[in-house]
């Protein structure tokens, strides 16, 4: 079950630069929601080729511990001073970063990372067991690029009950920045849409789909400016190219159409690894 409610932001730390950037962005989204801040790291070892977890010797363990807890110290201390009167937790695991993630999610509001490189790219490799995004209870957050104070939320809409969902958090997260949405339709001569020997319908399917999505998110969220935008070309392009100047960018996990496998296909690859701005994947529909 998701979390909901007053659950906190979870942000994973490593000791690398990515992850303190990680911890100062989930910081920042932490206090715009007036939710807790929890600094998690796991200090376990996983090898998929001796069928999982190896838990180095006692010895090692104890050392490991004491370096995971002056990690969650340090953070914490940058962290309180960056966001003055945030509520921020720590927490560390003996356990594998990819099942310890996936075990704090099931009580986050948001996980955050940090940019997938080194040991956490495992974690978004795009195999089924091994995906966070994926597999999470959660929504994620790849924090990456250079996020643009000024800019736009960015949201790929397809139509999918997971696109909704992307929708509904893409403008919260307008709302709670003061900032514009921006709502990308994309497709190309490979979608279905695209094999009617119209050369407009796809554009008019398209506009007519964003239309009928947004409508009642812009009832509720009066304050968020909307741009749609209807593109030929593969979403992944149209997406990576929105992320220059965004704030952040928001997707479903799994979809249909343009947006069609974005955690386990070349888009989610696309986004993860070289976007120009946090992402936030949305796996499933999130509670009311």
């Amino acid at each position: 079950m998701s979390a909901t409610g007053n659950a906190p932001i979870v942000v994973a730390v490593d000791g690398s630069e990515t992850a303190a950037a990680a911890a100062l962005w989930a910081a920042g989204e932490a206090a715009r929601r007036h939710a807790a801040l929890v600094v998690f790291t796991a200090y376990g070892y996983e090898d998929p080729a001796f069928g999982g977890l190896l838990y180095p010797p006692p010895a090692w363990l104890a050392d490991l511990a004491a370096e995971a807890a002056e990690l969650l110290r340090r953070t914490r201390t940058v962290l309180e001073a960056a966001v003055p009167g945030l509520e921020v937790a720590t927490e560390a695991s003996d356990r594998g970063p990819i099942p310890a993630l996936l075990a704090v999610s099931e009580r986050a509001r948001l996980l955050v990372t940090g940019e997938p490189v080194g040991a956490i790219a495992g974690l978004f490799s795009g195999s089924p067991d091994v995906d966070l995004a994926a597999e999470g209870h959660c929504p994620v957050v790849v924090v990456r690029g250079n996020e643009s104070v000024d800019g736009p939320v960015v949201v790929g809409v397809d139509g999918s009950p997971l696109s909704e969902a992307a929708i509904a958090w893409a403008f919260e997260e307008a709302s709670l920045r003061n900032a514009p949405l921006v709502a990308l339709h994309a497709w190309h001569d490979g979608d279905a849409a695209g094999l009617s020997g119209d050369g407009d319908a796809p554009a008019e399917s398209g506009h007519r789909l964003l239309a009928q999505r947004l409508a009642g998110w812009r009832e509720k969220y009066p304050d968020v400016p909307v741009e749609r935008r209807v593109e030929h070309d593969k979403p992944r392009h149209r997406l990576l190219a929105a992320s220059h100047g965004a704030q952040l960018v928001v997707v479903g996990s799994r979809g249909r159409g343009g947006f069609g496998g974005l955690v386990l296909g070349s888009t989610s690859q696309a986004l993860l690894h070289h976007a120009a701005c946090p992402v936030l994947v949305v796996r499933r529909e999130r509670d009311s």
